[in-house]
Parts: C-alpha cells; structure tokens; sequence
C-alpha cells in the first residue's frame, strides 16, 4: 500500500502532502530524493520510476513541470503505484483543465477531495473519471463564487454514483444521450535517434485508441484491426475483455461515457520516418559554420506541418547569429534555439544557416549540439495500424462512427 503522496515542482519545492495511512512519512524523505535527482544530472524526468531510499520505495511520475512522489515501506507490486500516480495526473489534468504548479495551488481543497476518494487507507479505489465526476464535481466559477458566498468548499456530493450499484462500475445506469454517435481516433508518437552520420539508431511508435462516445443504454462495441500483429506492449482500459483479444485480438468491450483511451501500445522497429534533418558543422580559428537542411523524406500523402528543430548552443558560444530560408528563429535567454518552419514548401527544403562566436581561448568546438525535431501528421497513423471494423450492439439505432487518426513527435533526435 501507498503510505504518502506529494506533489514537488521542478525545483523541489513540495506543493502538497497527503498522508494516506496512519503510518507518517516526514517530509526529509523529500530531500533525500531531490538531492538524489540533482545527483543523476537534474532532469526528473530523466529519473527512474523507482528508487529505493534508505528508509522507503519511491514511486514517481513526472507531468508537466510537477514529480507525483509516492512512498511505501511494504512490499507491493511496482506497477500498482506508478500506474496510480498517472492516473491521479490525468484525472487532475482533466478535472482542472491543464497541470502546472498554479493550477494544483488554486485548487488545493479539490485535489485533496480526489485524493480521498481514488484511495482508501493506501489502497486505489475509485479512478474512472466518469464516476468521479458524479462524486466530486469539476471546479468552476459558480462553484468557486458559491464557495466565497457560503464558505463551504467542498464539491463532494450527497449520494453516490449509480454505478457504484453496477456490475460495470465505469458506466452510469440508464444514461441518455440525443446524440448518438462513438468516435475512435489513433494518436500516436513517434520516438527516433539519427546518430552523427545520419543513420537511423532507433524508431518506434507509442500509440493510443482514445474513444469518445455518446451512446445511449448499454451498448456493446466490438473493434477490430486489419493488422494487429505488429503490436507490441499493449495496455487496456478496465472495460476491455481480455479473451477475446487474447484469442482473436478483436477489443470487445463496454465503453464508458465520454472521453476514454480504450488501449495503448507500442510498435517497434520502424524502417523509415515522415522528415529529416541534416545538420553540418565546421569549425576553426574561434569561429563555427552551422547548416540545418530540413526535408520530406517518405511523403506520407497528407500535409507535414508544425515543424520545429530546437538545440541547445554549447556553452563556449558567447555569440550566434542565424538566417533561415524559411521559417522564424528565436535564441532564449538560455541559449535554446529554436526554429518554427511550420510546412515544408513545396519545390524548395527549408535551411538554417549560421555563425557561432567561441570564447577567446577556444580555437574548435569540441561539444555538439542535439537537435530536436517536431512535427504533426493530420490523418495519419505512421505505425500503419488499420482500423478494419467498429460494431455496435445494444442501441436503439445505428450510431454514426468516427475514425481519425494523428501522428506527432515525441522524443526525435538528431545527433550532430
């Protein structure tokens, strides 16, 4: 079981505590883990999820500029905790509309309220977010006005759910909807490394199948892939059948209403990736020649946009000067670099070129940058996962279906 959770910024301040059994953790243990972080280079989302201290195992997560610490000192399954502490982030995420260090100290009296009730002396009780909501509603003006007015702050309701009397407590009883439609997107990013000779290292995809639906009753949705076997790591939604996937890797399943992800997965290996980046290097006599070329490399049919290369200036540059053919360039004040280009022309690969000033008593650059790349694919899903049917059972009429797909970026680097 969980003993405590906190919440830490990105500097390791602890923005909130919460004991979750009678058993007191002492906020030290806070210390020992960010001395443990500034010790591995800083970066806690470079830490691993978990770590065993002296006197404590800690789980942790890290969302959007905030650590979910978590500490026990029993023997429990590892994957329990780190999987609770991201569905507390995305339950908070969703109840408060984003996640950063301001939004959880304006709403400290919800946060605490969900706490309480996604777990119960240590052990995870209740964190569909659709039942939540029936329990604790989301903040908003009026309330946070009613609050002000009464003084009363709490939002937690009188009566519980009506599905806390279900067999399939992820759904309410009898809901009703005058819509009647189920939309299936596949998001997905793409993870690859080019080492210094342009050679893709690694490339793969994580993805999900998030599902919005709005359906009446109780309906039974059966989904299946034209290629499920290029699948690797996948992870289910509670209201996903396991046998039938198992044996014909159909997802059979009762959705819950609302935005859900019904599965996640990861397909390894990839062979190719949507652009690439090029970048050159020359350097001598105190100065560098910088030179980024950025291009389609296997057109996907559909519109490449968003496109951004980002990189970190060497310390020893006191000063840059850069001039892109196309796009927008910005030097932060920690020497990031960052390149907007958005889409690629057509008839013309959008290139940055520059000058890099080294300190006095440096003739070469001996450290070279990582660049990181950014982009969005409308329509797309870049594993090649098909999806081959939607069935719907148990509703009063057909309901429309809609399918989308989007690939994005997620951890692309160019080494130079």
């Amino acid at each position: 079981m969980l003993q405590c959770i906190f919440f830490l910024s990105d500097a390791g301040e602890v923005m909130l505590e919460k004991q979750m059994t009678g058993h007191h953790v002492d906020r030290s243990i806070c210390s020992w883990f960010w001395d443990y972080v500034l010790s591995q280079g800083g970066d806690p989302s470079m830490i691993l999820p978990v770590i065993a201290s002296p006197t404590h195992y800690l789980f942790q997560v890290f969302r959007d500029g905030i650590v979910f610490l978590a500490c026990t000192q029993v023997e429990m399954p590892p994957l329990m905790g780190i999987e609770f502490l991201c569905r507390v982030a995305d339950v908070l995420t969703d109840y408060l509309g984003g996640l950063n260090e301001d939004v959880i100290k304006d709403n400290f009296v919800i946060v605490y309220e969900l706490l309480d009730e996604m777990m119960d002396n240590g052990v995870p009780l209740t964190t569909e977010p659709n039942i939540l909501r029936e329990m604790l509603a989301p903040p908003n003006i009026v309330s946070k006005m009613l609050s002000v007015v009464t003084g009363k702050n709490s939002n937690v309701s009188t009566k519980l759910p009506d599905a806390t009397a279900s067999s399939i407590p992820w759904r309410k009883i009898n809901t009703k909807h005058s819509s009647n439609e189920v939309y299936v997107n596949l998001v997905e990013e793409m993870d690859a490394i080019f080492n210094r000779d342009g050679i893709l290292v690694k490339c793969e995809i994580y993805g999900e199948v998030q599902v919005n639906s709005h359906l009446p009753g109780l309906p039974d949705l059966t989904l299946s892939f034209s290629n499920p076997s290029i699948l690797n790591d996948v992870r289910f939604h509670p209201c996903v059948r396991f046998r039938p996937w198992e044996a014909d890797q159909i997802l059979s399943f009762v959705p819950p209403d609302g935005e859900f992800r019904l599965m996640s997965y990861r397909v390894k290996k990839l062979k190719s990736t949507p652009i690439y980046v090029k970048p050159q290097l020359t350097s001598n006599a105190g100065h560098s020649r910088i030179s980024v070329l950025v291009g389609i490399h296997n057109d996907p049919g559909k519109t490449i946009d968003s496109i951004t290369v980002q990189f970190q200036l060497p310390l020893c540059v006191s000063s840059a000067n850069f001039t892109p053919n196309h796009g927008t360039v910005n030097i932060l004040a920690d020497k990031t670099c960052r390149w907007s280009i958005g889409q690629v022309p057509k008839g013309k690969s959008p290139c940055l070129s520059g000058n890099l000033v080294l300190e006095a008593d440096l003739e070469k650059l001996h450290v070279f940058p990582v660049f990181r790349v950014g982009f969005r694919i409308m329509g797309v899903a870049s594993s090649g996962l098909q999806i081959h049917r939607l069935d719907v059972k148990n509703t009063p009429s057909e309901p429309y279906k809609g399918f989308r797909a989007l690939t994005q970026s997620g951890e692309y680097e160019v080494r130079s």
